[in-house]
């Protein structure tokens, strides 16, 4: 019987006895044959957005499978053909020919696939060495191009190693065309600027090695996200945990504590222009999230010493100098640099240039050229990057709730991170060092002094940030006085921070919850507060309709932390279904940001959507998303779980041959 209906379910497929596992195939033929038949409009995948061309078979999302015994396989549907696509590359891209094709990863169900894809495939994808093995993969990055046509690496002045390394590695490489450079002892924000044009890589830590020069691996976001960034780390490394990657997760940890022993600071990103700007401090919760799976031993409580005093280092000199402690008692973001911020893709000022230079009766390049130069001055466009680059180093560029006014706001996110950093530190001095912790250089740290920091800053943010009429936490603009009311995930962080009583994380439940969960999640903004949008007001990424990892792990943990596991869950589910249905529609695509009203990954907003530009197979997902998928799998209970499974229904599956 000719084209019979084997059976429903492809998961039944495969517990059924007599049926293959697998089949061999032509890998190159297959794969020609599928992106020919099913790849309507040449994108090199195969999506929902394929459509069927009139009169034939192409886009009719059935493709038959020729097998090398000649018997013939259907597989049909958007989902399962493009896990098709996806498996025929990997072969391909291990060099075969002729090969088994393994039915089970073809008809493998969506939550397990993606998870499985996270664990086993994206973050070694994501993982990157600044050695002989990584360095051509970081320096062929489009940011490192310069006005002399060289890649530049960085190393700072006072790690000779690191030079010494460096320099054997790059002339024996004289194809990667770089140039290696130590900083200067002292960076400043002019020096810096005069690095425009010439901007870099910074090197991160270098095992001393008798044979070879190992660079210790770290994660990178993906897409045009080629380096180590701050708060990316944290939540990178919590789903590096979940999948039991502990040592990549520790070399996170241990690239962070080079930084701030050689940079005095955690950076934006590895990144030369990064060197006047840090990004919100999570230095303290991943210490602690690695080493509660580390053996108990003495070599990792040394680990947790070294750790516990670059966060004291960074406490202190970072978050607690001049530039960022407050007349309120609190802490600000800032960047000491100034102009503008030169990692920005090109054309992203236009608009703002334009209006500077019709003022001033001259084109927009010529206007900028000459700001940039410093011919010109215009005290208010300066001003204008002062807040520009602070939004930047919250890691909230770009959004409503910081345009025009960041350096002026003491933040609801940033001193809940400061808070728990506080606590971090007290509670592990405490109970790791028996109270005590030597710093060696005849100091020492009792916990006394961090709780009682913990607790000043808690009164204070409950002065300034809490509104007890809204019940929410909000920003105090310290320049004009007064509290702001732009409702943001930020109002959450309390919770994850362990700051809020109960009743106030009760009022957070009831009152921010509502206006900020949406069908895909919870949204970076209320639309209420973001405002109207208009070729004039453009939308800003880190607002309403958008959605963003972070907020939506920090929520969830913060919820559970208050006993709200339910809502956590439900919130993890409305997150997770956005993730799978975007990825069994479009080829596996796991994006850096979603509409969450929409529940859809094409947000058309500033730069677009990293992790959404690929050819055939994504081998990186993106990090933090990535990262939200495994630790929400982990909230949902197993019927969720097969909610998610089912999103996609069971594919027939055909033989042609079968009777």
């Amino acid at each position: 019987m000719k084209n019979l209906k084997l059976l429903v379910g492809a998961f039944l497929l495969f517990a059924l006895p007599g049926i293959s596992y697998s089949i061999s195939v032509n890998v190159k033929a297959t794969l020609n044959s599928l992106i020919q038949d099913e790849d309507t409009d040449h994108d090199k995948r195969i999506t929902i957005e394929d459509s069927h061309i009139a009169g034939t078979d192409h886009g009719d999302k059935r493709f038959w499978i020729a097998a090398a015994d000649h018997r013939m396989y259907e597989v049909s549907g958007t989902y399962y053909l493009s896990n098709l696509l996806q498996e025929l590359t990997l072969l391909t891209d291990e060099g075969k020919e002729v090969s088994e094709l393994d039915l089970k990863r073809v008809f493998e169900l969506p939550a397990d696939r993606i998870s499985r894809s996270i664990r086993e495939l994206y973050w070694d994808g994501l993982t990157r060495r600044i050695d002989e093995s990584g360095l051509s993969k970081i320096l062929s990055d489009e940011k490192t191009a310069t006005n002399d046509g060289l890649r530049h690496v960085y190393t700072p002045s006072s790690d000779s190693y690191a030079y010494e390394c460096l320099s054997q590695i790059l002339s024996r490489h004289p194809e990667l065309k770089a140039k290696l450079t130590q900083l200067p002892n002292e960076i400043t924000p002019d020096y810096v600027r005069r690095l425009d044009g010439y901007h870099g890589l910074l090197t991160l830590k270098i095992e001393k090695s008798d044979s070879s020069c190992q660079s210790v691996p770290f994660v990178v976001p993906g897409g045009r996200f080629n380096e180590m960034y701050g708060w990316d780390s944290y939540f990178i490394v919590l789903g590096l945990l979940q999948d039991h990657r502990v040592e990549l997760a520790r070399a996170m940890v241990d690239n962070f504590i080079y930084e701030i022993t050689f940079y005095h600071q955690i950076l934006n990103a590895n990144r030369t222009y990064y060197l006047t700007r840090s990004q919100p401090p999570f230095l303290t919760s991943m210490m602690l999230a690695v080493y509660a799976k580390l053996p108990a031993n003495p070599e990792n409580k040394k680990w947790l010493r070294q750790a516990l005093q670059a966060s004291i280092q960074e406490h202190d000199e970072v978050w607690m100098n001049t530039s960022r402690l407050t007349k309120t008692g609190l802490s600000r973001y800032f960047d000491s640099g100034y102009g503008p911020p030169p990692e920005v893709e090109p054309g992203r000022f236009d608009n703002l240039y334009s209006r500077y230079a019709a003022k001033s009766g001259m084109d927009a390049r010529t206007f900028e050229a000459g700001y940039k130069s410093g011919k010109l001055k215009v005290p208010e466009l300066d001003q204008y990057f002062v807040h520009d680059r602070c939004m930047r180093e919250s890691g909230h560029d770009t959004s409503y709730r910081f345009l025009g006014q960041c350096a002026d706001l003491v933040t609801v996110d940033l001193n809940s991170l400061l808070y728990k950093m506080e606590m971090d530190i007290a509670t592990t001095i405490e109970k790791e060092f028996d109270d005590v912790l030597e710093l060696g250089n005849g100091k020492s740290e009792r916990s006394a002094r961090w709780y009682a920091l913990a607790e000043k800053r808690k009164k204070l943010m409950d002065q300034y940030l809490w509104n007890p009429e809204r019940e929410m936490y909000f920003d105090f603009d310290f320049a004009k006085g007064r509290r702001l009311d732009f409702l943001s995930p930020a109002t959450f962080f309390p919770l994850w921070a362990g700051l809020a009583d109960k009743a106030q994380a009760d009022a957070l439940i009831r009152k921010a919850l509502p206006l900020l969960e949406m069908p895909g999640g919870i949204a970076g903004s209320t639309e209420e507060s973001r405002g109207p949008v208009s070729p004039r007001r453009p939308q800003w990424q880190w607002d309403y309709p958008n959605g963003w990892s972070p907020h939506q792990i920090l929520t969830w943990m913060g919820l559970s932390r208050y006993g709200y596991e339910s809502v956590a869950r439900r919130l993890a589910y409305r997150w997770l279904y956005t993730i799978t249905i975007n990825a069994a529609h479009y080829n596996g695509t796991v994006p850096e940001k979603f509409d969450v009203v929409r529940r859809t990954h094409q947000v058309f907003a500033e730069y677009g959507n990293v992790g959404t530009k690929f050819a055939y197979i994504t081998k990186e997902g993106f990090g933090w998303t990535n990262a939200s998928y495994q630790i929400g799998l982990n909230l949902l209970s197993p019927e969720l779980v097969s909610k998610l499974n089912q999103l996609i229904p069971p594919e027939w599956i055909f033989d042609q041959q079968s009777n």
